[in-house]
């Protein structure tokens, strides 16, 4: 199967490689994911499993989605997240942990990034700004946005101030450094978009192999 898995990010620490280096890593937490739903090429045009996780009451959740749930026989889930599979025996209720994952596989991981608000052209692109001297009017300002006479206008993507953040990042060919399933632990070697207790999405890396 294309190996997926959804996570909550705990945050970083560092481990010691064999040769003592420190390795900065993700610890992030994958309790065995609920296949909610099998799509298959046959029904639905393309093969895929929906899975769940994070559990939550019933209470929170809409009439359709209890009805949906229901099928796994599972609890119900505060996130949902669909992956594409080769044809295989995948069954509703059917647990995937973090055991599909070996050390050295690398992974791509899509999160949602920490929102920032509205940001400045300083901060959001890294602009260098004006003279911090005294009397200058142009410290952290964008400067010229175009020409006046010809063409009179904004070109599109010009980069000003604006939202910074809060958007889905994925970061690609991180390496699974090291698995802990008596504590559903994934340690990744490197960061991992948004914010402590932000779920991700990790699957296969795309372009890199083991």
């Amino acid at each position: 199967m294309s190996k997926g898995i959804i996570g909550k990010k705990l945050g970083m620490t560092q481990v010691f490689a064999e040769d003592g280096a420190a390795i900065g890593v993700t610890a992030v937490e994958v309790e065995p994911s609920v296949i909610v739903q099998v799509k298959t090429k046959e029904k639905d045009g393309y093969d895929s499993v929906q899975l769940g996780y994070g559990r939550i009451k019933q209470k929170n959740v809409t009439k359709p989605l209890q009805g949906h749930f229901k099928k796994a026989n599972k609890g119900n889930f505060r996130v949902l997240k669909e992956f594409s599979v080769e044809p295989g025996n995948f069954e509703v209720g059917q647990e995937i942990a973090a055991d599909i994952f070996k050390p050295g596989d690398f992974v791509d991981v899509m999160g949602t990034s920490k929102g920032k608000g509205f940001a400045g052209v300083v901060k959001r692109h890294g602009f260098r700004g004006g003279r911090a001297s005294h009397g200058s009017m142009f410290h952290r300002a964008p400067g010229s946005i175009g020409a006046s006479a010809d063409p009179s206008r904004v070109f599109k993507g010009t980069r000003m101030g604006g939202h910074m953040g809060n958007v889905t990042k994925t970061i690609q060919n991180l390496q699974v450094w090291q698995i802990r399933p008596e504590m559903n632990l994934l340690l990744l070697k490197g960061s991992v978009p948004g914010g402590k207790n932000g779920f991700v999405f990790i699957k296969k890396a795309k372009k890199k192999s083991a």
